[in-house]
């Protein structure tokens, strides 16, 4: 059998130790073709859409990637920069950002690769960028801080395919979620504090998750009850009263039940009960994207509006101090010791190979 990458090795090679940060993924550009590619990978995944294949994939391709991919790329043409689709941008800068964070608190160089889980760059190539740079052991870290088999689930399902044929699988490390961790409670609790120092608090404070089909969560997904948690810790360390906040589920597609309640409903509901500045936050999103950019930021907005309010969000965590230091101490603690390269005499490692027939 062949195995990708097997003349990698040198036996004058030291273990080091590697992060694989992940995110979700964005097309490559806010065009039809560009979004139905990437719909086609996002949507065909059984961890995302869990029906039968044979019933989903004639659904999918006769009739939602038909139709959704323009609506999908005006909304993404609304969002995208200069430099490209903002979630790739600031995943990158996070990337950046805690490599040099753990190079400062260990005083050597851990190697940190980004991959999307659809479209680019891939979980693949980010593993391979990874051996390339000598990672033997890789901590994995999906940016998702509460777990949901869609999410987190399909992220190691990557990880796994990518790393099935090669023949030295390095040592893994999945951290699968981080939903209660102290750093990235108290940086979202700054994120909101923040905000009312420069303007002010709002009337009410809106925790807005991504939503699930309600049929996950009761197949023992533990997602709903992750968001939960989050949000009861942050409003804690806020202080708030039950009557300052409420948390929500965004992005529902589709007929069927999504966990509740639902986002948009309760800005309705809410703005008939008088509140006319409402502040919302995306816990679980630690890169702005096309759901906290386009979808809040925007659609929401206008809705909150023309029910004579206002909507002001909150930005995610995204390349923030505060976030950077929370992911570092999370991968400190984490993978422990296995971030510090610990040293070796490679000369004399190899030495001893080439003595027993070794090329390299």
């Amino acid at each position: 059998m062949h195995y990708p990458g097997q003349s990698d090795y040198a036996h004058d090679t030291q273990p080091r130790a590697g992060v694989l940060l992940t995110n979700l993924g964005t097309p490559d550009a806010p065009d039809t073709g560009a979004v139905r590619r990437y719909l086609a990978a996002f949507l065909s995944d059984p961890r995302v859409v869990e029906r039968p294949r044979w019933f989903w994939l004639p659904i999918l391709y006769g009739i939602i990637l038909q139709v959704r991919p323009p609506r999908s790329a005006k909304a993404y043409r609304k969002i995208w920069t200069g430099d490209g689709s903002p979630l790739l941008v600031i995943s990158k800068r996070i990337a950046d950002a805690v490599e040099s964070s753990l190079k400062q608190q260990l005083g050597n160089e851990v190697p940190v690769a980004l991959g999307m889980r659809y479209g680019n760059p891939s979980i693949a190539s980010a593993l391979s960028g990874l051996r390339a740079r000598g990672a033997t052991r890789i901590t994995v870290l999906p940016l998702y801080p509460q777990y949901c088999g869609s999410t987190s689930g399909s992220t190691f399902d990557a990880v796994s395919d990518a790393l099935r044929k090669q023949r030295w699988v390095p040592a893994l490390h999945f951290i699968s979620s981080y939903h209660d961790d102290p750093g990235y409670i108290a940086a979202l609790a700054e994120s909101v504090r923040a905000h009312r120092r420069r303007h002010g608090a709002g009337d009410r404070l809106l925790l807005s998750f991504h939503g699930i089909p309600k049929r996950y969560f009761d197949a023992g997904d533990p997602y709903h009850c992750h968001c939960r948690k989050s949000a009861r810790l942050l409003a804690e360390s806020l202080g708030l009263d039950d009557g300052d906040w409420a948390l929500s589920f965004q992005s529902r597609v589709g007929p069927e039940q999504w966990l509740e309640p639902y986002t948009d409903r309760i800005i309705d509901q809410w703005a008939a009960q008088g509140v006319k500045t409402l502040d919302v936050l995306a816990p679980g999103f630690a890169a702005d994207c096309l759901e906290t950019l386009e979808e809040i930021a925007l659609r929401y907005a206008e809705q909150f509006a023309a029910r004579g309010g206002t909507l002001r969000y909150i930005p995610a965590l995204n390349d923030s101090g505060v976030h950077i230091g929370a992911l570092t101490a999370l991968l400190l603690r984490e993978a422990g010791g296995g971030l510090r390269q610990t040293g070796g005499d490679s000369a004399r490692t190899l030495e001893r190979a080439r003595a027993l027939g070794a090329k390299r």
